[in-house]
């Protein structure tokens, strides 16, 4: 999609994907990794979960598209980053945190040589089609062997609803990664009760997906 739609998205508010507390399935499912371990959270926002993450122990790398979001991150959580510059965007650091505002297709394998882990929420349900085979293609494939993950998605019939969100079913989940992760999955919940804007839209069936992902 283009870039300009999530920027306006942040400008006008229209952030209903943001949530005001952890995501319960990170906090249920996420993997225990060795302290000071680094963790990818693409697609970041302003989300709860890189605090919840660093509170862990984790090292966090965030990488954020649009510069409201990240402003908005640090202002509404009083810290006050350390700001350079990179090929890779404009990185941002307080304390275990790094939140770059810049394009996630950006980054390269030195960029993410050290990171033990990633956490995908918000990104793969946010592309389209397309843009989610050049997301796993080019972006994971550059993260190490050994590398583990806590994919999220949701399904839903994808004729009741134009996204984003988008519905991702397990076959294509399957499709996208299986040949170079490993792919569990780990929980499957009906949600709809939960989402009134999706009912109200039309949607009849609504469920989140959470995934164990691990690199070959």
């Amino acid at each position: 999609m283009d870039p300009d739609f999530w920027l306006q998205r942040w400008r006008e508010g229209r952030t209903g994907f943001h949530q005001e507390r952890p995501t319960p399935l990170l906090v249920e499912h996420w993997p225990a990794l060795a302290p000071g371990s680094r963790v990818l959270v693409p697609l970041a926002g302003k989300s709860l979960d890189l605090l919840w993450l660093a509170a862990q122990g984790y090292r966090v790398l965030g990488v954020e598209l649009s510069p409201l979001a990240v402003t908005q991150f640090f202002d509404q959580h009083g810290l006050t980053p350390q700001v350079h510059a990179s090929r890779h965007g404009l990185h941002h650091v307080a304390g275990e945190i790094e939140l770059i505002c810049g394009d996630v297709f950006d980054l390269d394998a030195a960029a993410l040589a050290d990171c033990a882990a990633v956490y995908d929420r918000a990104a793969l349900i946010a592309l389209p089609p397309d843009l989610r085979r050049r997301y796993v293609r080019e972006l994971h494939a550059q993260l190490p062997a050994g590398c583990r993950g806590l994919l999220v998605t949701l399904e839903y019939p994808p004729h009741e609803k134009q996204g984003p969100p988008f519905p991702v079913p397990e076959t294509e989940v399957r499709e996208l990664y299986g040949r170079d992760w490993a792919v569990t999955v780990l929980e499957r919940g009906d949600i709809l009760a939960q989402q009134p804007g999706f009912a109200a839209e039309g949607v009849s069936a609504l469920e989140t997906v959470a995934y164990r992902l691990a690199k070959r």
